[in-house]
């Protein structure tokens, strides 16, 4: 008897059903996730420009994660980024590069890149970027004296230049420097007609002294001696003339940067992408080589469909917003875009 009534007791027993765990919750584009993403990328990014200066990022417009598995998702990242005044070729660590201030004529550059994240680590599996300099109108609002950027082929941007290396050389007791690329060109046309320049070099394996007798044997040091540097020069055309270089060498870096590959037939220190231009154009869509998928073109591509993700998840929290809230609820700002670090343009 008390077996049947155990019996019944159990078959009356409520049956508790497995309840499926709820989805993460998206990311915003300032969780530290986001933020570790970002950071994967920038470095990425710098490490496959050869030309101009470091990004940093800005803010970041947009982030999805797509499951691809059990601890492997792919990331979609729309980034802003500005342009440090650090040259390509700086050892310096990007977290130790200064933006380039908005009155100095920023540069900001738009990148869609695609990352993986499996057991926790990321790796970039393809970019595509662009950057472009803020206008003049810009800049003559907020100063209306501070110099412009001029065009890397410009005439007095390339005089300055030469004058520039001939005095540093004239007078230096090392290595001949020999030019790498223009960096940026500006001109101030008001008090005085200023120009200022900013250049890439390189240590040759001629002294100064040897290079008076035949500049045209002196080459490059070879990649295990390197020395590769950058100078800043400013030439004053009126109301006097003078002329100022400082040029910096950062000693040899191991590995060796990637150099700016110039053929003999173009403009001195200008890449043929340069001639014509302000600003080294980040212009880059590379698919990493040792990723999964580099050998697909689908990595770019897909990299675009983040943009409209994040105007359905602004969407949807615009309308979340709308329910009623109780007197003194502040909402929490949209997961994206992010925060601006330095400015907008």
């Amino acid at each position: 008897m008390k077996a049947l009534v155990a019996l019944i007791l159990l078959v009356q027993l409520p049956i508790h059903k497995a309840v499926p765990a709820a989805p993460p919750a998206p990311l915003g584009c300032d969780d530290p996730e986001s933020e570790a993403a970002a950071a994967v990328a920038v470095n990425y990014i710098n490490g496959q420009s050869h030309h101009g200066y470091k990004f940093t990022v800005n803010s970041i417009k947009s982030i999805r994660v797509v499951p691809q598995g059990p601890n492997n998702d792919f990331i979609f990242l729309e980034l802003d980024l500005l342009e440090t005044e650090c040259p390509i070729l700086s050892p310096t660590a990007l977290e130790n590069c200064t933006v380039r201030s908005f009155v100095d004529h920023a540069v900001e550059g738009d990148c869609d890149v695609k990352l993986q994240k499996v057991d926790g680590i990321l790796s970039v599996l393809g970019s595509k970027c662009d950057s472009h300099a803020d206008s003049n109108e810009d800049i003559r609002r907020a100063c209306p004296d501070c110099p412009l950027l001029a065009e890397m082929n410009n005439t007095d941007v390339l005089e300055t230049v030469a004058a520039a290396l001939n005095d540093y050389n004239s007078k230096t007791t090392g290595s001949y420097l020999r030019l790498l690329e223009i960096g940026r060109g500006k001109i101030q046309y008001h008090p005085g007609y200023i120009i200022f320049t900013e250049f890439a070099v390189g240590a040759t394996n001629c002294s100064a002294e040897e290079a008076k007798a035949n500049v045209g044997a002196c080459q490059l040091l070879p990649e295990d001696q390197s020395n590769f540097g950058f100078c800043r020069a400013v030439m004053v055309k009126r109301p006097l003339q003078d002329l100022q270089v400082d040029c910096q060498l950062y000693g040899h870096q191991v590995p060796a940067p990637d150099i700016p590959l110039l053929s003999q037939d173009t403009s001195a220190g200008l890449a043929p992408s340069a001639v014509g231009f302000t600003n080294h154009n980040l212009g880059l869509a590379h698919n990493n080589p040792v990723a999964s998928e580099s050998s697909s073109s689908e990595i770019l591509r897909s990299v675009l469909p983040a943009k409209s993700v994040t105007k359905t998840a602004v969407a949807e929290a615009a309308q979340h917003d709308k329910v009623p809230r109780p007197v003194g609820f502040v909402p929490p700002p949209p997961p994206c875009p992010g925060k601006i670090r330095y400015f907008d343009i």
